[in-house]
């Protein structure tokens, strides 16, 4: 189990980027039709003054059940033992059990 203040952070990355998914996403598009070098520059320094949180790739998904941050199923949004279990206890259905 993941700790509370980990999962607690994440929750604030997920509020801060979709609080700032728009501001940052007119800069980029901005940056692409700038034709000087400095005109990029004026437009990067935008983005660089809003929240380094606010970034989508520091964003993790995390397991519902435990808060794992690594082996995640994006479909069910648990981690990779938690959903053995799972299907083991037959709490997910037309899932196929497998032991080796």
């Amino acid at each position: 189990m993941a700790k509370k203040c980990v999962i607690e952070r994440e929750k604030k990355r997920q509020k801060l980027e979709e609080k700032y998914h728009l501001i940052r996403r007119s800069p980029k598009k901005e940056m692409i039709k700038a034709q000087s070098l400095s005109e990029k520059w004026q437009i990067q320094a935008k983005l660089e003054a809003l929240p380094r949180n606010s970034a989508p790739t520091r964003l993790h998904r995390r397991c519902f059940a435990t808060g794992r941050p690594r082996g995640n199923y994006r479909h069910f949004s648990l981690s990779g033992h938690v959903l053995r279990e799972m299907v083991h206890e037959c709490f997910l259905s037309g899932a196929t059990r497998s032991s080796w």
